[in-house]
This record gives C-alpha cells, sequence and structure tokens, in this order.
C-alpha cells in the first residue's frame, strides 16, 4: 500500500508517476533500471491493463524485461525498435545541467545504449540524488573480465592526473563472486568523492583498454522528474529552461506496490 511506504519511496512513485504521463499510444519507450524505474514499469503496467495504453517497452536488463512482462507490457529489443521516442529511467546522482551518474543497477552499458538511441531522455529520482558536483556516488565502469586488475591498476593510476578528490577503486561484488553485468562482464567503482570535470573523466576512461562504459551520462538527459516524500513533483526541462511544479495524492487502495523487485 502507498500508505505505508517510506517518505523515499514516497518520493520515489510520484516522480515514477508523473513520468508515465510522458508515454503516449504508440511510442516504443526505453525503460530503465533500479528501483525507481521498477515503480515506473508498474505505473505503466497500470495503464495498460485499466487505461487501454499501448506501447512497445525496450528494457535495460533482464530483471526490467521480466518486470515489464509480468506486468503486461509488450517487450521487444533494442534491435527490433531501431530507435526509441523516449527512454525513462533513473539516476544515482544528476547535477544543475543534469549530467548523471548512473550503474549502481549494474546495467550502465545496456543504460547508456538505450538512452542514446532516443529522441528524449527522462530521469525520474528522489530529491536526494541531486548534487552540486557528481562523485560522492561511486562511479561503475564497466571492465571485460580478462585482466581487470591490470585495468583496474590503469584506471587508478590515470585517475591522478583528473579532477577528482579519491582515487580508490573497488570490484563489485556479488556475495562470495565477482558481481556480472548481462553482457558477462565486471564492475569496477570508482571512489572519487568529487568529480571536477565529468565530461573529461568519461573520454578518458573510455580510451582504456579493458573498459567497456563508464557510468557518467554527460549531455543526454533531456529532463528530470524529481519526487518528494510529500507528493510534491518537479519537472524540470534543460532544452526548454523550464521548471514545473505539480503534486500527486497516493491512493491508500492502490496495488502497485505488492512484491516490487527493487
Amino acid at each position: 500500500m502507498s500508505g505505508e511506504l517510506s517518505p523515499i519511496d514516497k518520493a520515489k512513485f510520484v516522480a515514477a508517476k508523473r513520468a508515465a504521463d510522458y508515454v503516449e499510444d504508440g511510442m516504443r519507450v526505453g525503460l530503465g533500471t533500479g528501483s525507481t524505474a521498477a515503480w515506473l514499469v508498474r505505473c505503466l503496467g497500470e495503464q495498460v491493463r485499466e487505461g487501454g495504453l499501448r506501447f512497445k517497452g525496450v528494457p535495460t536488463s533482464t530483471r526490467t524485461a521480466d518486470l515489464a512482462r509480468e506486468v503486461g507490457i509488450d517487450v521487444i529489443s533494442l534491435d527490433e525498435a531501431k530507435w526509441l521516442d523516449l527512454t525513462i529511467d533513473g539516476a544515482d546522482e544528476f547535477d544543475g545541467s543534469l549530467n548523471l551518474i548512473k550503474g549502481g543497477g549494474g546495467a550502465l552499458l545496456q543504460e547508456k545504449i538505450v538512452a542514446t538511441a532516443s529522441d528524449q531522455m527522462v530521469v525520474i529520482a528522489d530529491i536526494g540524488k541531486e548534487v552540486e558536483h557528481l562523485g560522492a556516488f561511486p562511479l561503475p565502469i564497466e571492465v571485460i573480465p580478462f585482466g581487470w586488475q591490470t585495468t583496474q591498476a590503469l584506471v587508478e593510476e590515470t585517475l591522478v592526473s583528473m579532477d577528482v578528490l579519491g582515487r580508490q577503486s573497488t570490484l563489485r561484488m556479488n556475495g562470495s563472486r565477482p558481481f556480472v553485468t548481462d553482457e558477462g562482464n565486471h564492475i569496477l567503482d570508482l571512489h572519487l568523492q568529487r568529480i571536477g570535470n565529468p565530461r573529461q573523466l568519461s573520454l578518458v576512461i573510455n580510451q582504456m583498454p579493458g573498459v567497456v562504459e563508464n557510468g557518467l551520462f554527460i549531455d543526454i538527459c533531456d529532463a528530470v522528474v524529481i519526487g518528494y516524500g510529500d507528493g510534491r513533483v518537479e519537472l524540470r526541462d534543460i532544452n526548454e529552461g523550464t521548471v514545473e511544479q505539480d503534486r500527486l495524492d497516493f491512493l491508500e487502495s492502490d496495488n502497485l506496490f505488492t512484491d516490487l523487485a527493487d
């Protein structure tokens, strides 16, 4: 029940609920990965079942694909879709220029491919994800398993010349084993604390052998829908330069939240 949600989950829910309004009949829509994106998928599934909404969803992970099918969304691959009208996804951090850190859920590669294959990317997030400077959240980079320790050493050495405060990196684990992405790769989390020049860092990291992609999303996001725990929603469109305010009510009878996969 929505009445039982924590303030953070309420903020995620209202952001997702409001962002679902961007989806129109006939669209091809990228569906993000993570806890906030899961709210979105549930909201869209409700519109499919009860409102007759018809669209094609392109998931950014197997987790999202499973949930989308469960709630009745017509799931297709990016190869089938070719190009997307819209992608809606969460973020681990976003700054005032709508640059992002993503990849906390381990799906950054598919997320970036899908987002850049879209006419528009909309981010949904609770207000706690907004930062003045990116970097407090560890920056994920996806690396191939072969020689990952050598790649890690190369990355840490390169960070010495970058405008960052920290240079430690850790291999992401899943219990006692390395975390494995949908593409069979590993993830290194870079504990940078503060990133002074995200664009430069992104370009440099992606030039390193062994690195597949990094979690910095630069000049990709067009708008952000920010949720608050009291039901307020703020929409910021960086292209239009507009800021809108809204408020959503909670329904105690809402059944979107049963068995929600985080």
